[in-house]
């Protein structure tokens, strides 16, 4: 039966202290060779990973068993019971500022896997161990022969050393990467890397076991390969290899340091920055390599949607460069322009283009090379537009180098036709009344304000106001359908008294307007009085068998090219309704 988290939460502060306790203990019985503070030091870097790899909540539990190992392993063979809490305190001290500050400027990312994180956690160690040294190295000057000078390089070669060797291959061991990549990883690769570390064991024993050549340059080729081959992983476990193979044949035989004229504990500070050198070369070509490895799995998984995207929809895909030129075409452009893609290669996108819009596509596609990272569109025509309604859009967008400069284009072209012509139907329905089809009361005075404004001081055209007389009377003898029937003849009995370019519109209930464009007041009036004569000629015929005469009174003004069409439609009003007084079916002028 497995244990229950619960247990497992209890039981894993007593592991990581008896970790510490194990660690710290080796450190100070092996490595403490001038009597004062231990020249190897991995203990923290045990405490660190912890901290980088658990929730905050967990944080308190882990420190407080490290530090009761620490005082211990301190009292019993470091520098005595004197200096037990003081160490434990710059130790905990070290161990916890480290971890919030990566924890707070690298969040969520992995310092093995990125040179970022990692340049954060190199530089959080040296300047926290710079800071606890000084109260270190006090306690042990203090109690000990050994100088406070000494002691503050001991301790700091030996806790930054130590920490930057042992904490990224522990944070890794924590977080279950090494069995992430080994089940991820395929047979080949895994018998490649294995053979790979065992060259790098047998350079790095032959290395440490001879004194007469400074060859230690030489393991560093097979462990950049193994960081080639292998990433981070391969990196961390190079250093592992490194470490223990160098250690061990520099302790079990009279190798290559052991030709070194210094003392024990500068010969073990030296292994441990050749250690961390080591280790500082490979890991950045790892995580720059992890990352182009992230970065390459990106752009073919971009790739592979473009692909399915350009080759399989409707719309047509170019990529341009930044002459202009077609790089590629998708195989829609058949379909879309009749021409194969491969024959489009080479040739200037603009020929493709009508060339009442070559400018507005020139201009959209500057300003997607001056501004990469926006979306631009434009709507236009190509070079076999028919009609006004054989649109294209086209969404643009600029392709970038790692400079973050602008190299060319990629752009979609969707065919608008469909969408502009339901746009002109709408208009045309916004833009006439539903019934007569005469121009809405919005159209026509949107025509009666252009026309307004090019006449400028120019009288020439004219505006012609009209309301059927006794209209209420209709619907109220014949019904609202009958109404609506003499409305709508009404309408098309002015029709063919009028020209293309003179426009009618419906301005509300049996109220209607005639602009008469070019046209002077004289040829106006007699316009009105042939369409009066006209409608009221024939009977309006209703469905029930009935005839309706039509008539209607009017208003008629000249346009002065400087009212606005308000005071236009005024004037014409007040003449509309004097001739309503003066016995409607009549004409009068605008004063």
């Amino acid at each position: 039966m497995r244990p229950s988290p619960r247990l497992l939460s209890l039981l894993a502060p007593v592991l990581i202290g008896g970790i510490y306790f194990l660690a710290a203990s080796i450190s100070l019985i092996l490595s403490r060779f001038e009597g004062g503070i231990a020249f190897i030091w991995g203990a923290n870097a045990l405490l660190m990973a912890q901290l980088l790899t658990s929730q905050r909540i967990y944080w308190f539990r882990a420190i407080l068993a490290c530090a009761l190992a620490s005082a211990v392993s301190t009292a019993l063979f470091g520098m005595g019971p004197a200096a037990a809490i003081p160490m434990m305190l710059m130790n905990m001290a070290e161990s916890l500022a480290v971890a919030m500050i990566c924890r707070h400027y690298a969040s969520g990312r992995n310092i093995m896997v990125a040179l970022v994180p990692l340049a954060i956690f190199v530089g959080a160690l040296c300047g926290v161990n710079a800071l606890a040294g000084l109260g270190s190295a006090l306690v042990a000057s203090h109690l000990t022969s050994v100088s406070f000078g000494a002691s503050w390089l001991q301790w700091y070669w030996g806790h930054v050393l130590g920490g930057l060797i042992c904490t990224p291959v522990l944070v890794m061991l924590m977080q279950g990467e090494w069995s992430r990549w080994f089940r991820a990883t395929s047979p080949r690769l895994r018998l490649e890397a294995l053979g790979l570390l065992l060259l790098l064991g047998g350079v790095t024993c032959y290395i440490f076991y001879q004194d007469r050549y400074p060859l230690l340059f030489v393991p560093l080729l097979p462990l950049v390969i193994i960081s080639f081959r292998a990433g981070h992983h391969g990196a961390a476990a190079s250093i592992i290899v490194l470490a223990t193979v160098g250690g061990a044949t520099s302790a079990l035989s009279d190798g290559y340091l052991s030709s070194i004229a210094v003392s024990p504990g500068a010969k073990t500070q030296f292994f441990q920055i050749y250690l961390a050198f080591s280790f500082l070369l490979s890991l950045p070509v790892a995580a720059e390599l992890n990352g182009r490895r992230r970065l390459f799995q990106m752009l073919r998984e971009s790739e592979a949607r473009y692909r399915i995207i350009a080759e399989h929809c409707g719309d047509m895909v170019l990529n341009l460069g930044s002459d202009g030129r077609i790089g590629y075409a998708s195989p829609s452009v058949l379909e879309q322009i009749g021409c194969a893609p491969s024959l489009l290669i080479g040739q200037p996108a603009a020929d493709l283009i009508h060339p009442k819009d070559r400018a507005l596509v020139a201009a959209a596609c500057r300003r997607a090379l001056e501004k990469p990272r926006d979306i631009h569109r434009v709507e236009f025509r190509l070079l076999r537009a028919v009609d006004d309604l054989d649109w294209y859009e086209m969404v643009a967008r600029a392709v970038m180098d790692e400079q973050d400069d602008a190299t060319g284009i990629v752009c979609t072209i969707r065919d608008m036709s469909r969408h502009k012509a339901r746009q002109h139907a709408l208009q045309q329905v916004a833009s006439h009344d539903s019934l007569t089809g005469a121009a809405s009361r919005r159209a026509f005075l949107e025509r009666l304000e252009m026309e307004i404004g090019r006449l400028g001081g120019r009288h020439q055209s004219c505006l012609l106001l009209l309301d059927l007389d006794h209209f209420k009377a209709v619907n109220d003898s014949h019904g609202h359908a009958a109404g609506d029937r003499v409305l709508a003849a009404f309408v098309e009995r002015l029709k063919p008294g009028l020209r293309s370019k003179d426009c009618i519109g419906r301005l509300g209930g049996e109220e209607f307007a005639i602009l008469l464009a070019d046209m002077d007041i004289h040829r106006a009036s007699a316009v009105c009085e042939r369409l009066r004569r006209m409608v009221a000629d024939e009977p309006v015929h209703l469905s029930t068998g009935q005839s309706v005469t039509v008539t209607f009174s009017a208003g008629l003004v000249e346009l002065d090219g400087v009212a606005n069409a308000a005071a236009m439609l005024e004037a014409a009003d007040k003449a509309l309704y004097r001739a309503k007084n003066s016995g409607r079916n009549c004409l009068h002028l605008a004063a």
